[in-house]
């Protein structure tokens, strides 16, 4: 069961994420600096703790924090969630090379994300930098190094923006289950178990999730575009106290 904790004022930008990000993030921009907007919130509770200060109790929400994941992307390399990726912000999918039903729609608009960041080399600061995305194989005994690497070319992907990645079977489902609470029923990750979800995962720099989205549809894809940069605005904002 996903808990979570959100704003109850949703916002949604009516925008084409691909062709108008850089609208949106002068949108959201100028929003938040009048406080009209919230940020994303934080989802899966691990605790709740209290202490009493001057005879109130108070109660603090402890969220929990995805731990590391090492895999191998469609390059061959051995990468890490946490370590090759610090700093970034990162939306996860899963899918598998052989699927003909949901999967080819949920890497079209992995793939819009992807442009949507893409690298703009007039500006110091470009969006690539600042957000990863990560596809992971629910068939990692079928889909080899190679096979993901045709998989991720056939998509259009860009290899340094967009991980295709495989390995353990059982760490694949455990990650899924236990770090990231996509609620899919009981499993060991044995050869019977098996995971088809749409889901989007967007975690914070820190590795805090941020947020689920359908990733068949169009709206929560572009809700997913602007928490990307919320994200950003939110750093910003640290770094400013």
């Amino acid at each position: 069961m996903i808990t979570k904790k959100r704003s109850n004022g949703k916002f949604f930008l009516g925008i084409t994420v691909a062709a108008l990000l850089p609208i949106s993030f002068y949108l959201i921009t100028a929003q938040l600096s009048k406080g009209k907007l919230k940020l994303p919130g934080h989802y899966l509770i691990e605790k709740i703790d209290s202490q009493s200060l001057n005879g109130t109790t108070q109660l603090d929400t402890i969220y929990h924090r995805v731990g590391e994941l090492e895999l191998t992307n469609q390059l061959g390399e051995k990468v890490t969630l946490n370590g090759s990726l610090k700093g970034k912000s990162v939306v996860l999918d899963f899918f598998f090379t052989n699927c003909n039903s949901t999967c080819p729609k949920l890497s079209a608009n992995m793939r819009q994300l992807q442009t949507s960041f893409k690298k703009d080399t007039k500006k110091e600061a470009s969006l690539d930098t600042i957000v990863q995305f990560i596809s992971i194989t629910v068939d990692p005994v079928h889909d080899t190094v190679a096979a993901l690497r045709a998989y991720a070319d056939r998509v259009g992907a860009n290899h340094d923006r967009w991980w295709f990645l495989t390995g353990d079977k059982k760490t694949i489902y455990n990650f899924i289950r236990n770090e990231l609470g996509i609620a899919t029923g009981p499993g060991d990750g044995g050869a019977e178990d098996f995971i088809h979800t749409e889901k989007f995962v967007l975690l914070d720099k820190d590795r805090f999730i941020r947020g689920y989205y359908d990733g068949l549809n169009d709206t929560d894809v572009r809700r997913c575009a602007d928490d990307i940069v919320l994200l950003t605005l939110e750093r910003k904002k640290k770094k400013k106290k």
